[in-house]
């Protein structure tokens, strides 16, 4: 027994004293869940010895070439972490002014791993998106009241209307089941967003997205329905029920209370306002099987209003929203979501920016102020097909948004909060080189099949028949991946990725943002903005006497 302890130590103290980084011929890491072999040369080994040979090509050499020459010096980090320090202690001036106006941005799928790779698709690791310079940063918990990963409806219902709800449905409470259109119809059942709030208060009102505006998410903000696909009335009558009983989102939003008085409505979808018989300016059809027109409708409610309807982006940037010359905005610039930024026309697609900016100059008019909910929708697209050059593209443009809001309002009565519905599959791994492109391949490792294998991956999604090809993998080498159409490899096949089940960030700047930090419920959120508002049928920051 003593004998077999003697040359255990003996045995480690030569690990640990002749590194296998340099042993010729070292056979595995010392510690291979840490390994770190790719960080040195590898010396010339025989042919015959396989298995070193293996490891050598599992671990390909890595240089780690700082951004600057500066970041050799311990004196740029401790720098760095002061200018750090500085921004936190500037936090404890907290700020309990009303909020006058409120935007929330909604980055739809906005996983925290996204804001990570996303950085490095702007070019480094060190890269801060623009609302993460905001000073209070939170974690939403996602989850829905029968579900554990949930979708954009029942967390439109929570981050916009205060109260969790069942997967698939807007603006109701629990005790409405997906479908249940009866259930739909019981007034008790309903709740009602921070927009109504908004509304009730004397505030002005508007949403942009990126998608259609009768998706889930903008729907979260003036429609109660028991499904977020019964869009038009024609998806109820497919379903079996009355749209008469059970009315569809796209005439809620032009004929219900809370839409109707909406100012600004912009996005796409044109589709679901549109009969059959008729077709867009693209030359699609519209889905709605009872005839009507919605969008006259629309211009019918507003006629004695100074009001205007677009349908590109020429005609937006021409529309006079500076001088006050316009009341309400409906823009429908696609006749499905908006294309990805990265295939838009310019001529035919506004940018999240532009669309944002005109929302403004309309709603700033108004004396007591405004809610404007934004959402850069198609970051979730993107993930669901595995691309997440897409998602990451589009994860800029709302990043654009959010500074040119922020910079063009005042700290002071201007609450903005930035957070994500849910998140996705997508994990960012491996052991790459500082500034390594986020959309190919880890170099710093190979897998034990010694093919190449990518730092973004998937769980699940359609990125499976790229990534295992029979009985082997594919070579990811022999791929541009880089094409926007490219599926990023996922373990699972899946026609579309899901989300997943992580909590998210929350972002805040302006009066009140110190309430954000912390982790919470999904649902506290319009809580939280209606306090910093001084609206809603709760607790607020002009009611509380025991402010601190």
């Amino acid at each position: 027994m003593m004998y077999q302890l003697c040359v255990y130590l003996a045995l480690f103290g030569g690990l640990v004293s002749t590194s296998p980084l340099y042993h010729q011929h070292a056979e595995e890491e010392y510690d291979p869940m840490h390994p770190q072999r790719f960080l040195f040369e590898e010396p010339s080994l025989p042919a015959a010895d396989q298995r070193t040979k293996r490891a050598s090509a599992t671990m390909p050499k890595l240089r780690f070439e700082p951004p600057t020459q500066t970041e050799h010096h311990a004196q740029y980090w401790n720098n760095l972490a002061q200018d750090i320090l500085d921004r936190q202690l500037h936090k404890n001036r907290l700020n309990r002014k009303v909020a006058k106006n409120v935007i929330m941005f909604l980055g739809d799928g906005l996983s925290i791993p996204t804001l990570a790779a996303t950085r490095v698709y702007l070019g480094d690791e060190s890269t801060e998106l623009s609302f993460e310079r905001f000073p209070y940063v939170g974690l939403s918990k996602t989850y829905c009241a029968n579900v554990q990963v949930a979708d954009s409806a029942c967390t439109a219902t929570a981050y916009l209307a205060g109260v969790k709800a069942n997967y698939g449905t807007i603006g109701l409470t629990a005790a409405a089941a997906l479908g249940d259109c009866q259930a739909q119809n019981d007034t008790a059942n309903h709740v009602h967003s921070i927009a109504k709030w908004a509304q009730d208060a004397g505030l002005a009102t508007g949403f942009v997205t990126t998608t259609e505006v009768t998706n889930a998410s903008p729907a979260g903000v003036y429609a109660h329905t028991a499904n977020r696909n019964w869009e038009s009335n024609g998806a109820i009558e497919n379903d079996g029920f009355d749209p008469t009983v059970c009315q569809d989102i796209a005439t809620q939003l032009i004929h219900g209370h809370v839409g109707k008085q909406m100012r600004v409505i912009m996005g796409g979808g044109r589709r679901q306002f549109l009969p059959t018989h008729e077709t867009d300016i693209d030359g699609i059809r519209g889905k709605r099987t009872d005839g009507v027109d919605l969008i006259k409708h629309w211009q019918h409610h507003h006629s004695h209003h100074r009001s205007a309807y677009v349908q590109n982006r020429i005609q937006l940037l021409e529309t006079d929203t500076e001088r006050g010359e316009l009341d309400y905005l409906l823009g429908l610039f696609s006749s499905k979501h908006l294309p990805y930024h990265l295939d838009a026309d310019e001529r035919q697609i506004p940018t999240l920016t532009e669309m944002v900016s005109k929302a403004m100059d309309i709603l700033e008019r108004n004396d007591d102020g405004y809610f404007l909910f934004v959402e850069g929708g198609r970051i979730d697209h993107g993930h669901h097909y595995t691309q997440p050059i897409r998602a990451f593209d589009e994860t800029v443009e709302f990043a654009k948004a959010i500074e040119m809001a922020r910079s063009r309002t005042s700290q002071d009565n201007t609450l903005i909060v930035v957070t994500a519905d849910h998140s996705h599959t997508m994990t960012m791994s491996g052991y790459s080189s500082r500034k390594n492109d986020i959309l190919g391949v880890n170099n710093g490792q190979r897998a034990d099949d010694e093919l190449p294998y990518a730092t973004i991956s998937y769980a699940n999604g359609p990125g499976y028949d790229r990534n295992v090809q029979r009985e082997a993998r594919l070579d990811l080498n022999r791929v541009d991946m880089r094409d926007k159409s490219f599926a990023f490899p996922s373990t699972v096949p899946l026609g579309l990725e899901t989300h997943g089940g992580d909590d998210v960030a929350v972002f805040a700047s302006g009066p009140w943002a110190h309430l954000f930090s912390g982790t919470y419920e999904q649902h506290f959120i319009p809580h939280a903005m209606a306090y910093a508002s001084c609206i809603g049928p709760r607790r607020t920051s002009c009611t509380n006497s025991e402010q601190s």
